[in-house]
């Protein structure tokens, strides 16, 4: 697998990715709740944010993870890719481009609260709702020091 640094080209692609790795690990969202964040996560994070692509050999994404200074606000992997390492690659290459990362992730996601836990961070606090007041509790990680 390699990392690159994603184009514009790339964002169906990573909406794709998106839309069928949270179908696959976020259990607690209804389909209606996936519909209402599509449009955030297309206009705004894809855009927004400074992403990383995670590809196979022959090129095609199978991940990627999204940056604002040194906090992953996205990382998200095609199911069929999840459990290869590829997660794991892209949190080194934010480490290796930032230092010392943050993340929030939603509390009903117990999958990724122990990925990031394996990954060296600790839970610091928790919001009862998201960012958009919506009853998705968050956990604020940061990672633990040396």
């Amino acid at each position: 697998m390699i990392i690159r640094e994603a184009v514009p080209a790339d964002r169906d692609a990573l909406l794709e990715i998106w839309l069928r790795s949270v179908r696959a690990t976020h259990k607690f969202l209804t389909e209606d709740d996936i519909q209402s964040l599509l449009p955030l996560v297309r206009d705004a994070a894809l855009v927004e944010l400074e992403l990383w692509v995670l590809c196979s050999r022959s090129g095609a994404p199978v991940g990627f993870l999204g940056l604002a200074e040194a906090k992953v606000e996205a990382l998200f992997i095609a199911p069929e890719w999840i459990r290869r390492g590829g997660g794991r690659l892209l949190i080194e290459h934010a480490r290796q481009l930032r230092g010392a990362l943050t993340v929030d992730v939603n509390e009903q996601n117990p999958d990724a609260l122990s990925f990031y836990r394996a990954c060296g961070f600790e839970v610091v606090a928790r919001s009862a709702v998201d960012d958009a007041g919506r009853p998705f509790p968050l956990l604020h990680l940061r990672e633990v020091s040396p």
